[in-house]
């Protein structure tokens, strides 16, 4: 037998393990007996004969040997031997893998050089190759309404890739598909899928796979649909990956059954299947149908991934089920599944069920293993829980990022610590984080929390590309301080600025409360009418309830329950800040009847929250029912509501003390 044939023959059953045959750095003694002739056969092919280097090229690159590949290249070139489609082939697809772009454009350029015929399968090589390098680009360059001569000099050469495959091979026309989706080039795929149908071309699962995931980013539902119909009715086996495409696809629509269909249908479900089944149910909102499907994929043996944990987490959450999150998290341990994207997991899950400790836990079990998300997601969880100290502690140990900061910053406005939140403006300023506009928001935002309202001013003006949040907390900030005027000044200036910004509606509801905070009752009612007038935002129910409350603070309690009565024969359910609004209009103005039916109301919405028994025993105060007050403290031992005890944070270096109303001392300093 031939030397060539041996070495084929062995490479036939072997391929799997030729990573350590092949690598050029391992002697021949030094292998094992069973593989030492395989590299034996290698070493002995004649350098010069083009087949054999052909097959020395594709064991190197089939082991995942892409330096040896590219060094044998460049060996056969300088030996003056003749390229083929053979050779071209491998080497480009070992291209992809090498750093940089320069092997591959240099095999481009001697194929073009040389003239080779490189066929079919190279030029799909190449276009892959030059895929994987600028798939961000590539938008431009697969484009079928721009011409090639028009292009950057650098993409031009892969445009001449794509139109130079012939378009009646499937193979072509799949790669050039995937390409075109890899871009994000949907329409592109939707049009070349079309010309593949009209060209009676037949379909696979390659060429379904990107399409369906083209339908889910074009408008309406029509194309999926249509790549549907047609998969039946060509009878085109799809394959397991096409139909999980096919699953999202309906998904993403809203079409929940018909995706729990397409679903099921699905013979040989794979892990990715299950996962998409569990994530559909997620998206909708059936969390509790997730965990269905979990334990059903536990039933049937399933090898659970790290997306499938992280999302069954996320339902636990969703529901807040902690008996079953804590089993989630015993297979986590049980599996040995250390990864940090599950820790992050399990510290999200435990911050949504208010157990901070336990997400402190898993936090430190990680050592030296954490990571800036892992870090930001621990300091939102603590911020979340009120746990500010271990949230400033947390950020103080790892390197600053804007998210970190934007979670500390919120913890300072909610704390309203100026001295910390200083220093972070400070870091801020040090690493240049500054002009991140969601940071500068954050920083305003918390200085108008401390009651630096100057400061505040003076960081909006800072702000070069300000945006729809900087102008509301700004506006937000004069009115909660009294400003009412220079609220609505700040408001106007947004109505003419040049940068396209429109108020939205959360700018309205402060606008609406800053006139209330300012008694600016016609203000707050032209403000209310231009929502639907000028921008068409229609008012919901808490631009309703903050202009009731415009209304009630001047006294127009008549006006407040008009307006109440026309939000109701629109058919819109009262939420508890509009009866509340309503109740204190009418504790300010005595109306005791219209008070008590708002009162009524506001315990059918919320029955177990204190803060709207103690509303309402205000209001008999001030109405002078002192009979009422007594009956409702009864009311609240009964059900075992206690008010939360006012309190104020005073810090006494280098602690900080909470005062309880009461008090008189803490630490030796008298108060």
């Amino acid at each position: 037998m031939s030397v060539s044939r041996r070495c084929i023959d062995y490479l036939s059953y072997q391929v799997r393990n030729l990573r350590a045959i092949a690598s050029i750095k391992v002697p021949v003694k030094k292998l094992h007996k069973r593989y030492a002739h395989i590299r034996h056969s290698l070493e002995e092919l004649p350098l010069r004969d083009i087949s054999s280097f052909n097959v020395r090229l594709a064991s190197y690159f089939r082991s995942g040997n892409v330096q040896a590949t590219w060094a044998l290249f460049c060996h056969m070139h300088f030996s003056c031997c003749d390229l083929n489609a053979y050779t071209i082939t491998p080497v480009l697809s070992a291209c992809s893998a090498l750093p940089g772009t320069k092997y591959g454009k240099q095999v481009h350029g001697l194929m073009i050089k040389t003239g080779v015929d490189a066929g079919t399968v190279a030029k799909t090589a190449l276009m892959n190759l030059y895929s994987n390098y600028q798939v961000r680009n590539l938008r431009a360059i697969a484009s079928i309404k721009v011409p090639v001569k028009k292009l950057h000099k650098r993409y031009a050469h892969i445009r001449h890739s794509l139109e130079e495959l012939p378009l009646r091979d499937i193979s072509s026309f799949n790669v050039r598909l995937a390409s075109y989706f890899r871009s994000g080039n949907v329409q592109a795929t939707w049009a070349l899928f079309c010309h593949m149908h009209f060209s009676c071309c037949d379909l696979n699962a390659y060429t379904i796979t990107p399409v369906l995931s083209a339908c889910s980013a074009l408008p309406g539902t029509k194309y999926g649909k249509q790549v549907h119909g047609l998969m039946i009715k060509t009878g085109v086996d799809a394959g397991t990956v096409a139909k999980t495409a096919l699953m999202n696809l309906y998904s993403k629509y809203g079409c929940l059954g018909d995706s729990v269909r397409a679903f099921e249908e699905i013979e040989l479900k794979d892990v990715v299947t299950w996962n998409a089944m569990i994530s559909s149910f997620l998206r909708h909102g059936l969390a509790k149908d997730a965990l269905h499907v979990f334990a059903r994929m536990r039933r049937e043996r399933v090898r659970l991934s790290e997306f499938t944990l992280c999302s069954v987490l996320k339902a636990c959450s969703s529901l807040k089920a902690i008996a079953q999150g804590k089993q989630i998290h015993g297979l986590v341990v049980v599996f040995g599944r250390d990864l940090v994207i599950l820790s992050t997991a399990l510290v999200d899950f435990y911050s949504d069920m208010e157990r901070i400790n336990d997400a402190l836990k898993v936090f430190s079990s990680l050592n030296d293993r954490k990571d800036n998300v892992m870090c930001n997601s621990l300091i939102s969880g603590c911020i979340k829980n009120r746990r500010y100290k271990e949230a400033f502690s947390i950020m103080s140990k790892m390197r600053p990022n804007v998210v970190a900061l934007t979670s500390a910053l919120g913890a300072c406005s909610e704390n309203s610590d100026l001295w910390i939140g200083k220093q972070i403006h400070c870091v801020s300023l040090h690493f240049g984080f500054t002009d991140d506009t969601q940071l500068c928001n954050a920083i305003l935002d918390m200085y108008a929390k401390c009651g630096k309202i100057l400061y505040a001013r003076s960081l909006f003006d800072g702000i070069s590309n300000k945006c729809v949040v900087s102008w509301t907390s700004m506006i937000d900030a004069y009115g909660s301080h009294g400003y009412g005027i220079e609220a609505l000044e700040l408001f106007k200036q947004m109505e003419v600025n040049r940068n396209g910004v429109m108020p939205n509606s959360v700018t309205f509801l402060a606008v609406l409360s800053a006139c209330g905070h300012s008694g600016l009752v016609e203000e707050g009612r032209k403000c209310f009418h231009l929502m639907r007038e000028k921008y068409g935002l229609d008012p919901d129910r808490e631009h309703y309830a903050c202009f009731i409350d415009v209304l009630g603070r001047a006294g127009r309690i008549d006006e407040a329950w008009s307006l109440f009565d026309g939000l109701v024969k629109n058919g819109t359910k009262p939420t508890a800040a509009v009866w509340i609004a309503l109740l204190n209009a009418c504790s300010l103005n005595q109306d005791i009847a219209r008070g008590e039916i708002a009162a009524k109301r506001l315990l059918e919405v919320e029955p177990d929250k204190p803060s709207n028994y103690v509303l309402l025993s205000n209001f008999y105060a001030a109405v002078g029912r002192w009979d009422s007050v007594d009956k409702l403290r009864d009311v609240m031992k009964q059900k075992g509501l206690n008010k939360e005890a006012g309190s104020s944070r005073v810090t006494v270096k280098p602690h900080d003390k909470t005062v309880i109303i009461g008090e008189s001392r803490i630490a030796g300093v008298f108060l």
